[in-house]
């Protein structure tokens, strides 16, 4: 399969539940002071139906899915060629305490540049709640280094 094959290929969808242990341990990880991550009455008090989750929180619902290395082992990269290059985020929703989010990753783009010696790999993954709401998508670029005459 040729690399651009694999452009708007899906995988099948992961499911992951949301519990206020580890958004409070995540939070406390990354120095989070903010009263909402810990506490359910402070998060209502501020207009949240329940304690959310801290921004970055969504990508490691995907790395407890295991997404994380699922695009490389599909196009045969070994994770040694392979580096996170860039993550974004786009939050339509809130992720609260108590979700079950279910998630779809896609390749949305998969380039070369340097003639060939940088390959970079685009993916979203959409997630939604038990509803059916669209909560966030998830975009990385993971960026894969080949010898060019490998490559050849």
């Amino acid at each position: 399969m040729a690399d651009a094959d694999f452009i708007g290929k899906e995988y099948p969808s992961f499911s992951v539940d949301v519990e206020k242990g580890r958004i409070k341990m995540f939070a406390e990880s990354i120095g989070e002071k903010n009263l909402i991550y810990f506490d359910e009455k402070a998060a209502k008090n501020r207009g949240y139906s329940g304690i959310p989750v801290p921004p970055t929180f969504a990508f490691t619902l995907a790395m407890e899915a295991g997404q994380s290395f699922n695009i490389l082992a599909d196009m045969g990269i070994p994770k040694t060629q392979a580096m996170h290059g860039e993550q974004g985020f786009t939050y339509h929703e809130p992720i609260y305490a108590g979700d079950a989010v279910t998630g779809i990753q896609r390749i949305t783009d998969i380039y070369e540049k340097k003639g060939g010696a940088l390959q970079f790999i685009e993916a979203v993954i959409e997630l939604r709640n038990q509803n059916d709401t669209h909560l966030a998508d998830l975009r990385s670029v993971i960026v894969v280094r080949h010898n060019v005459e490998e490559k050849g």
